[in-house]
């Protein structure tokens, strides 16, 4: 997969890129990133990208005429139909595992990271097929935000991760929190590793996690239940759960 990034300041992206998992699938050749800075497709002698709004108010917008030739000679090199242009801005539809699975099914992603108080309308109305937002927050910029969704989406890719099984049982994944997780030493500071971890009984493991991942979702983020695809164990276990916190005497 080629991932293209429309930056004002691609040093952001040193780090993340080349580094840890995603450095060892750019040299394997699973994902291709190129650093697009936009201001190199500025026409003006000062290499300006924004400019005062129409209408007054506070802050600088980026303008269309440097963003629209960096898309644009992105997007000539492949076709049109080959890209899907995402909008980094806090507007955009939330992200999420389901979204990040489904743009790990194309082949090359276009990322707009933009500055200010945003891009020009003009732009957005025409080029933009997706915009993308990490959270209810205002950042900086979008490169941050970019560099979230290249990782989510990097890593549902074949030959990434060393194993399929690494991310099929994650938080999300399933519309659950994932189980608790223990390693060596089995006893530290005075807590112990629980026991039905160390039986080497496969299926009380699986019933074990099972039950954790559902007693967390409950307890942390109650409302992905309501998406999730439960199971006739899974109802049990959390009518067995809500009986017991019924049945405290809270006074």
């Amino acid at each position: 997969m080629r991932f293209d990034i429309l930056t004002l300041f691609p040093e952001m992206f040193t780090g993340p890129l080349t580094s840890s998992i995603l450095k060892r699938a750019r040299e394997r050749g699973v994902i291709e990133v190129n650093l697009v800075n936009i201001r190199d497709y500025s026409t003006n002698k000062h290499h300006t990208v924004d400019d005062t709004p129409y209408g007054g108010g506070a802050g600088m917008v980026m303008g269309p005429e440097a963003l629209t030739n960096a898309i644009e000679n992105v997007v000539g090199r492949y076709g049109q139909s080959s890209h899907r242009v995402l909008l980094m801005c806090p507007q955009g539809r939330p992200f999420s595992q389901a979204l990040a699975m489904d743009l790990a099914g194309e082949k090359n992603l276009l990322l707009i990271c933009g500055h200010y108080e945003g891009i020009d309308e003009r732009v957005r109305e025409t080029m933009v097929t997706d915009e993308i937002s990490i959270g209810d927050y205002v950042l900086t910029g979008g490169e941050l935000p970019a560099a979230v969704v290249v990782d989510a989406v990097a890593r549902l890719l074949p030959g990434v991760l060393g194993e399929a099984a690494s991310f099929e049982e994650e938080s999300f994944q399933t519309s659950l929190l994932e189980y608790p997780h223990y390693t060596r030493p089995r006893e530290y500071r005075g807590q112990m590793v629980p026991e039905v971890l160390l039986s080497g009984h496969h299926e009380e493991i699986r019933k074990w996690r099972r039950r954790h991942s559902l007693l967390r979702t409950l307890a942390r983020r109650p409302d992905l239940l309501e998406q999730a695809e439960l199971t006739r164990e899974d109802k049990a276990i959390l009518r067995e759960v809500l009986q017991d916190l019924a049945s405290l005497d809270l006074d």
